[in-house]
């Protein structure tokens, strides 16, 4: 999992990404409500874990920007000191999936978080789309501008983990971890696939959506 965490104390920040970290997800912090919603917005991410009382703005209109401007829907789980019903009330009228109070075990907020990633699995990631591409993961069918593509299994790997994390770019070695593991094979394995990947989903098409970082990896981005 990909989750995002919002939280201004740095020590809860550090230990919720140390333990989310061991559990085998990629975590990304926040330190104040501004820069979070910028990263939520930008990102893709699993769930987020999102602070009640933060700098710059508040958690409720963190969650409330996400639901109603951007219509993200990403699982949020409220992290806050407060325990009245009425804040409770208030996190889910914005959006909110579920809410722990502090102090909490950080076994309880990575199960918490398992649940509402795991029930929006089932809702809306069966189905990645960016720009005119889409990749629907029960079927396997690959298709952009209504035209079915053809993609060798390597390569839907590929495909997956680069819409999941569009428009973010993703890194050489994690393209090269998600097939071969630690085993990696030279370069020009890894560039092969991609010059077929780039084949089949852009060189009939105007608009070009897989784009290289020379030295660090590639990205799937729509310039709309």
């Amino acid at each position: 999992m990909r989750i995002l965490v919002i939280e201004d104390h740095k020590d809860i920040l550090a230990n919720i990404t140390e333990y989310f970290t061991l559990k085998g997800c990629e975590v990304v912090g926040a330190l104040d409500g501004l820069a979070g919603l910028h990263l939520a917005v930008t990102g893709n991410f699993d769930a987020i874990i999102l602070d009640l009382m933060l700098p710059g703005m508040d958690g409720n209109l963190v969650c409330k920007n996400l639901r109603e401007n951007t219509r993200q829907q990403v699982p949020i789980l409220m992290l806050t000191a407060r325990d009245e019903l009425s804040d409770r009330l208030a996190g889910f009228k914005v959006g909110a999936d579920d809410y722990i109070v502090k102090p909490f075990a950080l076994s309880e907020l990575f199960a918490r978080v398992e649940a509402v990633a795991r029930r929006s699995t089932g809702l809306s990631n069966r189905m990645l789309q960016v720009h005119d591409l889409t990749y629907d993961l029960d079927s396997l069918e690959v298709c952009r501008g209504g035209k079915l593509l053809k993609l060798n299994p390597t390569n839907l790997v590929f495909l997956e983990l680069l819409m999941r994390k569009s428009p973010l770019v993703v890194k050489r070695k994690e393209l090269e971890e998600a097939i071969w593991g630690t085993n990696t094979p030279d370069t020009d394995s890894l560039r092969s696939n991609i010059y077929l990947l780039r084949k089949a989903i852009d060189k009939s098409f105007d608009i070009p959506l897989l784009h290289t970082h020379h030295g660090v990896g590639y990205k799937l981005h729509s310039p709309y």
